[in-house]
């Protein structure tokens, strides 16, 4: 598996500094709001369609069947895991992350760094109207939410202390939230589109034949 990290000639990158620190109003957040921690012991794996958008969006009492408790509860109870331990944080494999719910492409290995924060990090989403943002006053804090326009399932946030220029923006992701699906596995899946559109090479101009 190949890892990668974002690049920055400042040792102790800006966004870096920021992440912690944004890191640690989480786990404030994470722990005001688990009073009773979500259970992570092994359930079943989600069976959600390998394919594109799952139609009709199942129940609540349909995913609670589906999805891992885990899963659930940061979907559909805006819970958060628990940093630096789940599953996407320090994944760098090119693909994309879909929502877990309804299978819709939401992030990219491509704008994927590694902030520092404790949960998978992304400079932007594949594309904006896929995601929703909502204003988020919980826990005394001021942050903006966002969630799966396709699902309503709760993501994460967006920050404004992500890679200056890649556009200043950190979008910080459960993990329990999506689902990666591997560049190689992408065309099977239904992503075919999605395939040419991010991962192919673009094609080289070979030089004029002098005469």
């Amino acid at each position: 598996m190949k890892t990668a990290s974002y690049q920055s000639t400042n040792p102790i990158s800006a966004y870096r500094t920021a992440g912690i620190i944004g890191a640690l109003s989480a786990v404030l957040a994470f722990a005001l709001h688990a009073e009773d921690p979500v259970k992570t012991e092994p359930k079943k794996p989600a069976v959600m369609p390998e394919t594109k958008v799952a139609k009709p969006i199942p129940t609540d009492e349909e995913l609670k069947k589906i999805l891992t408790p885990e899963q659930y509860a940061v979907t559909r109870e805006s819970a958060t895991e628990r940093p630096f331990t789940n599953k996407y944080d320090h994944h760098f494999e090119e693909g994309i992350y879909v929502d877990i719910i309804s299978g819709e492409a939401l992030f990219s290995s491509k704008d994927k760094f590694d902030s520092g924060c404790g949960w998978p990090a992304f400079t932007k989403p594949i594309t904006e109207s896929e995601v929703k943002n909502l204003t988020d006053s919980t826990f005394g804090m001021k942050r903006v939410e966002v969630r799966s326009k396709a699902s309503d399932a709760h993501l994460g946030h967006v920050f404004e202390d992500g890679p200056k220029d890649k556009g200043g923006l950190r979008y910080c992701i459960n993990s329990a939230s999506i689902r990666f699906i591997a560049k190689d596995k992408m065309k099977e899946a239904g992503y075919g589109d999605l395939l040419l559109k991010l991962f192919s090479e673009p094609v080289k101009a070979e030089p004029a034949k002098t005469k």
